[in-house]
């Protein structure tokens, strides 16, 4: 007992200087512009890439919505879920056999629906039929991918 205690404080202290970087997907801060470049990115990327690529584009498009939604623009942050939904139907689209990264696009829509279903218990009741709907169709993509990767 004696010596498990000064190896436990030596471990403390030894991780002590060491930083702290924890990263979350949600510390990154999206905008219009970089939005606009993944979706033309996702766009012209191959066939093999554009599910990745949507689900990354899902991802911030949600994130800047409820940014949005936060700082009182609803309208922009309705328009933002209009456009996950059309997302959402891409990336049910382009979910196949031979994608590259096929689970870190099942984590990144885990996420997202996640936020959504936050923005959810969040929004006001005018607002929530349009987060639903944008949650069954993100959370749908989700299970259509995580199928996927469990299929290979």
């Amino acid at each position: 007992m004696r010596s498990v205690i000064p190896m436990v404080a030596l471990m403390f202290v030894g991780l002590g200087p060491l930083p702290v970087c924890a990263s979350s997907l949600d510390d990154k801060t999206f905008d219009q512009q970089t939005i606009d470049a993944l979706e033309a990115k996702a766009t012209q990327a191959g066939p093999r890439e554009q599910c990745f690529l949507y689900a990354e584009l899902v991802h911030q498009m949600t994130e800047f919505s409820l940014r949005q939604y936060a700082a009182g623009d609803v309208d922009k942050a309705s328009g933002l879920l209009k456009r996950i939904q059309q997302m959402a139907h891409k990336i049910h689209l382009s979910v196949g056999d031979d994608n590259k990264r096929l689970k870190n696009a099942e984590i990144l829509l885990r996420h997202t629906t996640y936020r959504l279903n936050e923005m959810l218990h969040n929004s006001s009741f005018e607002d929530r039929p349009l987060v639903q709907e944008t949650l069954a169709q993100v959370s749908q993509a989700q299970n259509e991918a995580m199928l996927q990767v469990f299929r290979k």
